[in-house]
């Protein structure tokens, strides 16, 4: 399978993959999470080639991920804000921080903290259930197709053993 297709399988982490997988895209928002607006500021902060850049860019603002706009500061500057689209793949960019701050960080621990505006402390966000508050982890989740939905839950008040055993995504 080439790996432009995956956009159109039936699964939002391929739809998903096949626009934010390329290997620079991540580098490229974690770059725009940080107030970086200008191409030259992306292209020197990330090493990436310009031409890269520029394709990448280019795609990002078809699908909605940045806009492009006139820079306050020269009539002839462009900027790439991150449109609500992109700002909602904060959580993605996060996770993965924390996953390498866990995994990859090594003696000298996490190069980058997280200082929530509202209270003024350091912060590692969580997910957490919608409905009741509770902490997400993987083999407490149950992933099941849209239109098993209400069977699912009818299973689990019913208290069936396949339904309390980890998901078979993990």
């Amino acid at each position: 399978m080439r790996w432009c297709s995956v956009g159109k399988m039936h699964c939002s982490v391929a739809r998903t993959l096949a626009v934010v997988g390329e290997r620079w895209t991540m580098l490229i928002l974690r770059e725009a999470f940080l107030g970086r607006r200008r191409f030259d500021d992306f292209q020197r902060n990330t090493g990436i080639a310009r031409n890269i850049l520029a394709t990448r860019l280019r795609a990002l603002t078809r699908h909605g991920i940045f806009e492009r706009v006139r820079s306050r500061d020269s009539a002839k500057r462009v900027e790439y804000r991150l449109s609500q689209k992109g700002l909602d793949l904060y959580p993605v960019l996060i996770s993965l921080m924390r996953w390498g701050d866990r995994w990859l960080a090594g003696k000298q621990g996490p190069p980058m903290m997280l200082i929530h505006r509202g209270c003024g402390r350091t912060t590692q966000p969580k997910m957490v259930c919608t409905h009741c508050g509770a902490a997400l982890a993987a083999r407490e989740m149950l992933a099941v197709p849209r239109a098993r939905i209400a069977s699912a839950r009818r299973e689990m008040k019913r208290g069936r053993a396949w339904l309390a055993r980890p998901s078979t995504l993990v």
